[in-house]
């Protein structure tokens, strides 16, 4: 069973939490995690993407949505709010909602901020919203893992969270890692429990 790992990361934070949700996912016996990213938007309308990115995951397309089991979606924090490309992206899903592609389906989501309080629950909160609407089983990280007791940079019970902060770097901590890690094994399992 595929499990979408949707991101936008602009620094490579983001990114890094994608790829340790993808881990987490992959340690589940009949599961695989698909990473995608999504397009930057530029101000200009004649302004494109290339239409492969030039690394990393590819773009996702719409069938990813479709064909797949369960989904992590994550975004960099933009004053408590995902960031604008995958918003954009999350706005032309009507016809997914339409059909009722994703409804029933697990979902989990994931942020990084520049600062400890940089509005990383808010982003988290704010992602779910859509994936409400598109009637999607919401999963969280409960605090039986025991990394949210002990964390002191990210890492909440609505999703996995990165702080990159200037002192750090993009570096994730050992719990920010275990947490990602965990979310994506949860949301595996979820999936395939459901399936």
């Amino acid at each position: 069973m595929d499990i979408l790992v949707l991101y936008y990361s602009r620094h490579g934070a983001t990114r890094r939490l994608a790829e340790c949700i993808a881990q987490g996912v992959d340690s589940v016996a009949g599961a695989a995690a698909r990473l995608r990213t999504v397009p930057p938007v530029a101000p200009l309308i004649e302004t494109a993407a290339p239409p492969v990115p030039p690394e990393g995951a590819p773009y996702v397309e719409p069938q990813d949505l479709e064909q797949c089991g369960g989904l992590a979606l994550g975004s960099p924090t933009r004053f408590g709010n995902m960031a604008a490309p995958l918003k954009h992206f999350i706005d032309s899903t009507s016809g997914q909602w339409l059909s009722g592609a994703l409804a029933g389906k697990p979902a989990a989501v994931f942020t990084s901020t520049s600062s400890l309080h940089g509005g990383q629950e808010t982003t988290l909160l704010s992602m779910l919203l859509p994936l409400l609407h598109h009637g999607m089983l919401i999963v969280g990280l409960p605090y039986t893992e025991a990394d949210l007791h002990g964390t002191s940079s990210g890492g909440t019970p609505y999703g996995a969270s990165h702080v990159a902060s200037q002192r750090q770097g993009n570096a994730l901590t050992e719990e920010e890692r275990r947490l990602a890690i965990a979310l994506g094994r949860r949301l595996a399992t979820a999936a395939l429990k459901l399936s």
